[in-house]
């Protein structure tokens, strides 16, 4: 039986969740394997778009992957939004909003979303998102059990407050506390979620 490798990774901005570039259009683009000497068979579980950041989970085991991906295990996302976000627009989130999804109108399912007052408690790294002469930002955590496409972006869009980045800081127990670019091996996920 052969052993199954599992990582820990935090994402950096404009690096496209997968480890090789199997696709002609996308020749320039920046790939995890760029960031670590991954075995092969390592597969991302989930992805995080290009302009994402955050916590990224990679196996060598599709198993461990599908129970991750699941509904069973929550992911934790910080997004920053253009403008400061109402408590109305936090209520709508939790309850769940209309977006679109693979050419159709999806209502997501409730989740946890709340303001947060800072972000300074996670391993971030300091890029600029634009200056403030173009308005207020302010930073929302929304914690899902689902995954659509670019949900989080969709989701913070229909309340009326844009993301502008977007970080994800949990997965199941698993928090982000590496640097970004970096990546940690560790033995099991199963005493983590």
């Amino acid at each position: 039986m052969t052993a199954h490798h599992h990582f820990i990774l935090h994402k950096p901005h404009g690096y496209l969740s997968q480890l090789v570039n199997n696709q002609n259009r996308r020749k320039n683009k920046k790939l995890l394997g760029e960031l670590y000497d991954f075995p092969n068979g390592t597969m991302a579980i989930g992805r995080l778009d290009e302009t994402s950041e955050g916590l990224l989970l990679l196996t060598t085991n599709g198993k461990v992957s599908e129970h991750i991906r699941s509904k069973k295990v929550e992911k934790e996302y910080y997004a920053q939004v253009d403008g400061l976000i109402t408590d109305k627009a936090i209520v709508q989130l939790q309850k769940g909003v209309e977006i679109g999804f693979e050419g159709k109108k999806y209502m997501t399912k409730p989740c946890k979303a709340y303001l947060l007052e800072s972000v300074s408690e996670i391993p971030m790294a300091n890029r600029h998102v634009r200056d403030e002469r173009h308005g207020p930002t302010s930073w929302v955590s929304i914690t899902l059990t689902e995954g659509k496409f670019r949900q989080v972006r969709k989701m913070t869009a229909a309340v009326g407050f844009p993301t502008l980045r977007l970080v994800r800081v949990r997965i199941g127990d698993i928090q982000l506390n590496i640097e970004s670019g970096k990546v940690e091996e560790v033995v099991s996920f199963a005493s983590m979620l």
